[in-house]
């Protein structure tokens, strides 16, 4: 037989204090149950964001373009440990010096996520996971700028973006 591998995911208060553990699935059925989840944003010296695109495979909004890294927090891990982990899977950077931005809630009609903003430049090459995201590059900040609200972006880029990206620059 053919076992399915479950992933679990703390359940954590709006600070941050893990209250709990649940399934991944169970947190995206529109339970809202709150989850930890990491995002960072790569920037070169230049100034331009790297982007990556979602796959149309996707559930949740396929073909466009994201955050640099995003993923959420596995069962047991710490935030740290899970960014490290979440980029080398989804983009090969293995060494970067993160700096903690923001966190926030976010909430979407079938989830809600206590998401940890993060931000590093990095000027080495970017080799994008085939098997975790379509494409991904560097875009120039006006280049962004110019297509925000066109629907090209994820709603969370777009609100992450505006909030916390455009003035930690």
């Amino acid at each position: 037989t053919v076992q399915k591998k479950i992933h679990r995911a703390d359940i954590v208060d709006v600070n941050g204090n893990i209250i709990g553990v649940t399934e991944r699935l169970e947190a995206h059925n529109g339970s809202k149950i709150l989850h930890p989840v990491v995002h960072l944003h790569v920037f070169n010296n230049k100034g331009e964001l790297y982007l990556q695109k979602r796959p149309n495979w996707k559930e949740i909004q396929p073909n466009k373009w994201d955050t640099s890294v995003g993923g959420h927090v596995t069962w047991g891990e710490d935030i740290y440990t899970s960014l490290q982990r979440e980029t080398q899977e989804e983009i090969g950077v293995v060494s970067f010096r993160p700096q903690l931005i923001a966190n926030y809630i976010y909430e979407s009609p079938i989830e809600k996520e206590l998401i940890y903003v993060f931000k590093t430049i990095y000027n080495n090459s970017i080799t994008p996971n085939k098997t975790e995201l379509t494409e991904g590059r560097f875009w120039p900040i006006n280049e962004i700028n110019k297509e925000l609200g066109t629907g090209l972006f994820t709603p969370n880029f777009e609100h992450e973006y505006n909030i916390y990206i455009k003035c930690n620059q």
